[in-house]
């Protein structure tokens, strides 16, 4: 069985997570928010509860704009350092250049998409953080910083990741990337993309 760390988890567990969802998984979660009851306490930028080189793949799912850009590094440099030498990432962030469209076209306020709960999604909640959740006091879900799929991609690169594959999904208005540590074959590529991007 291999291990992934599942980085700011919420109260999400492996169920439902494209790839991971299976018992060839084991899930470890960490999340800064005490209040989900993560296995490990921690921030993007700290890592250092978890092991270097202790984990075959991380998992992060729309938390790498909570931090500042000038933070994004630092994160990264941290899941380099955590990941297995044939490790990788699977990430997910909102795509600020199709949000972006929506604004030029004055759609700031108006929902583009709504979640599994029904809550609609706005340009607005995209950008600064989901408007209604932050209200309700939880200022972590507020966001920092943000990419486009060649500014997230460069950063993975500079970060030392050697090979990549992902894109852009217009209808979520997300970004999905697999970065690798080690070296891979286009064909390994082209099937961890089938495995775990949507």
């Amino acid at each position: 069985m291999k291990t992934f760390l599942h980085v700011g988890c919420g109260h999400q567990t492996k169920s439902g997570i494209k790839g991971f969802d299976n018992d060839f998984w084991n899930e470890i979660r960490f999340d800064i928010d005490k209040n989900v009851n993560p296995d490990i306490e921690g921030t993007l930028t700290d890592m250092s509860q978890v092991k270097t080189e202790s984990v075959d793949a991380i998992y992060s799912s729309h938390n790498i704009e909570h931090i500042f850009i000038h933070e994004v590094p630092i994160a990264l440099k941290e899941f380099h350092r955590v990941l297995k030498k044939d490790g990788m990432v699977v990430i997910e962030c909102p795509d600020l250049q199709s949000t972006c469209e929506s604004v030029v076209n004055d759609k700031l306020l108006d929902p583009l998409y709504h979640t599994e709960a029904g809550a609609p999604i706005t340009p607005l909640d995209i950008i600064y953080g989901h408007v209604g959740l932050i209200a309700q006091g939880n200022k972590f879900m507020a966001h920092k910083c943000g990419f486009t799929y060649s500014t997230l991609l460069k950063e993975f690169i500079d970060a030392g990741f050697n090979k990549y594959i992902g894109g852009r999904r217009l209808a979520g208005f997300d970004l999905f990337l697999v970065a690798c540590k080690g070296e891979k074959s286009d064909e390994d590529l082209n099937k961890l993309a089938s495995e775990f991007l949507p």
